[in-house]
């Protein structure tokens, strides 16, 4: 049987959600703690690849096993074994064919700025000093529904068949103190939405103008992009499937 697990984590202690030969990553500790508690080893896939410090609010995956359990149970134990910084909030039968990376019709993150000092948020947030004229930004925001290949803002030497994505969502909003970037794409490029913040934060500064992001995109150079933002303050918050993954019972 295939199952799914929706779980989120904070990533701040984890080389991000891929597994890696000589650093700790949070696939790994799932992983871990699925096979101590099923007693077979269980390899699980990601709907995505979270970098190095980035937090998911909503991640899925999924594993394939024939041992049998209660989803309330096993969501209770792994809940039990794993650390305080990853949290399952369900485990779901699906059909043999869904794919947590595949299937995934939408992916949202969620950057968190904050422009005045908070001793309780900077672990999570990034705090920007200086004044942002937040209003060119929402302009920027705008011009990336133009296009579709956004190799500027990728890490480069990836091996990626395209550079294309579909991006639904772009905005930025103020919630309470802080201001938030929320993107919507069908697929995301390794530090994309990093390096998309940082080019509207440069707008922002008068660095750049708002115009200047077409000649960017246009280059599909990373170096004519902008810094890439920390880590800390990203969140993938939700990845959309179709209802047709799921198993009918």
């Amino acid at each position: 049987m295939r199952y799914f697990i929706e779980l989120s984590y904070n990533g701040s202690a984890y080389h991000g959600w891929q597994n890696q030969p000589t650093a700790i990553s949070v696939q790994e500790v799932v992983e871990k703690g699925l096979s101590t508690l099923l007693k077979e080893p269980i390899a699980i896939v990601g709907a995505g690849r979270t970098d190095t410090g980035v937090h998911a609010s909503q991640m899925f995956a999924h594993f394939d096993t024939e041992v049998g359990f209660e989803e309330t149970q096993l969501t209770y134990k792994l809940n039990s074994f794993l650390p305080k910084d990853i949290a399952i909030k369900s485990v779901l039968k699906v059909n043999a064919d869904a794919h947590a990376r595949f299937d995934a019709v939408s992916r949202t993150y969620l950057y968190r700025i904050i422009l005045s000092k908070n001793v309780f948020t900077f672990n999570n947030v990034l705090y920007v000093k200086q004044n942002l004229d937040v209003e060119k930004m929402k302009e920027a925001s705008k011009i990336l529904f133009e296009y579709k290949d956004f190799q500027c803002f990728s890490k480069t030497n990836t091996d990626v068949k395209t550079y294309n994505c579909d991006i639904m969502k772009a905005e930025w909003f103020f919630k309470d103190d802080e201001l938030h970037f929320v993107v919507k794409a069908d697929r995301f490029l390794r530090n994309m939405v990093r390096a998309i913040v940082g080019t509207m934060i440069n707008i922002g500064l008068g660095k750049i103008n708002v115009n200047d992001l077409h000649t960017i995109i246009k280059s599909k150079n990373r170096s004519e992009a902008g810094f890439s933002v920390p880590a800390h303050a990203l969140y993938l918050t939700h990845v959309e499937y179709p209802d047709s993954i799921k198993l009918n019972d």
